[in-house]
């Protein structure tokens, strides 16, 4: 497989790549695309991408680039590892040369005040979901040290279509029946965009941001037997103060989010709410960016996984 340049990654659409990582404009204005950011929480979109210059800027933090510039940051990665992120994907389905696109905003212009038109191509289409056991993807979660049976019970094998082309990776439903998309050079989400909540009874909750997080808690808790708490999986931080009903409606919420700024934004704020009834834990994974980040790195010492499991 021929591996992208930097400038030929330059060339990849942003307003086509957002779309594969699951993000649609909130609104457009001629060739300016307006998104709740991506790269953090917020109520408003303040993340603009001009098409015509291919470029970003999130006016909120006053920071901005090209799409080498943005996939580090939403990746949390090299320039390289980016690179090899978009070579593993399958490129033709980006469209290139950004300056002959017209379709978006001549959709956009000659739609009726307040209706949205969307070409169906540029939208993650489920076409069917099965059992997991496709090579690459069991492959990419022994990497992340998930168990097939552990992943089996929870995910499903999904085909999706994008831009006409067919994409099979591991799917993760929401609450409203979209699912949270991955594979080792895909990360995106189908509509609607949801939480995904477990009730098990219990007045006790452990919510995480993202759906590998929950897997390396119920991997390390195999051997525990059924869980005594209940679930929230956020599948984004945006639906964090979304969900302040739901999680205060339990006697103890313990909070396994990122150890990043966002994640621990969300954390200082609830404990700003209610102090006692929030539980911050991400100090058992400390020095990792997140519990399957901690997982990865300490495997052999399953026992310290399960004290996880019982630090409620």
């Amino acid at each position: 497989m021929e591996k992208l340049t930097c400038s030929g990654a330059k060339q990849i659409d942003l307003v086509d790549y957002l779309a594969s990582l699951g993000h649609q404009p909130q609104k457009v204005n001629n060739r300016d695309y307006w998104y709740l950011s991506p790269l953090r929480e917020e109520k408003t979109p303040s993340f603009k991408v001009n098409q015509k210059l291919n470029v970003w800027y999130d006016h909120a933090t006053g920071k901005g680039g090209n799409l080498i510039d943005f996939g580090t940051q939403y990746f949390n990665c090299s320039v390289a590892e980016l690179l090899q992120r978009l070579s593993g994907q399958t490129i033709p389905s980006f469209s290139f040369h950004p300056q002959q696109q017209t379709d978006h905003s001549h959709n956009t212009q000659t739609s009726p005040a307040g209706e949205k038109k969307e070409n169906p191509e540029t939208k993650i289409v489920i076409v069917d979901s099965r059992v997991l056991a496709d090579k690459s993807l069991l492959d990419y979660l022994h990497k992340r040290n998930i168990p097939q049976d552990i992943a089996s019970r929870f995910c499903r094998e999904v085909d999706f279509l994008l831009y006409g082309k067919k994409q099979t990776v591991i799917g993760f439903q929401n609450n409203a029946g979209g699912y949270e998309l991955r594979s080792q050079n895909f990360k995106g989400s189908s509509s609607p965009k949801d939480t995904t909540f477990i009730d098990n009874g219990s007045k006790l909750l452990a919510v995480f941001e993202g759906f590998f997080n929950y897997l390396s808690y119920r991997t390390m808790n195999h051997k525990v037997g059924e869980p005594l708490t209940n679930f929230l999986v956020l599948n984004s931080l945006s639906f964090f103060e979304k969900s302040r009903n739901l999680m205060e409606n339990h006697e103890q919420v313990n909070l396994y989010l990122d150890r990043d700024k966002a994640g621990i934004n969300c954390v200082q704020k609830a404990l700003k709410w209610i102090q006692h009834l929030y539980k911050d834990q991400s100090h058992l994974y400390g020095n990792h960016k997140d519990l399957n980040d901690w997982l990865v790195n300490k495997q052999p010492d399953i026992k310290q996984g399960q004290k996880i499991g019982r630090s409620f």
